[in-house]
């Protein structure tokens, strides 16, 4: 992938999670496999995972240089917590099995783009 390739995709996909999560919660948390009926408070979680997502996408595509490897690298953070979250989740038994692996996949995948888009940068 090249690298403007890699921004956009990393970038795009960030502002759609992020939109997606913010405007219809429910639907973002179910396609992740979340009980949103189980947890009436969850659109509101969904929702500051979306705003997040979305400003780490802005501040891709709106930067460069060092800083624009700064959003690279906090994005690249957030994305391995988020990893550490669903296996958490997974050990902890509060999500299932499925969940688990779809949430830390989708964050692994997003660490692996904002990795690969920061050794573009250099």
């Amino acid at each position: 992938m090249s690298r403007s390739n890699t921004l956009t995709t990393l970038a795009g996909l960030r502002l759609a999670i992020g939109t997606a999560s913010w405007a219809t919660p429910r639907l973002a948390g179910k396609t992740f496999g979340l009980d949103a009926a189980a947890n009436p408070q969850s659109p509101y979680l969904a929702r500051l995972f979306g705003v997040r997502d979305f400003m780490l996408g802005y501040g891709i595509l709106t930067t460069t240089g060092e800083t624009r490897r700064q959003w690279l690298a906090i994005g690249a953070a957030c994305d391995v917590a988020d990893a550490v979250a669903g296996v958490a989740g997974a050990r902890g038994g509060y999500l299932p099995k499925v969940t688990s692996f779809l949430v830390t996949g989708a964050a692994v995948a997003a660490a692996g783009l904002g990795v690969a888009a920061l050794r573009e940068a250099e």
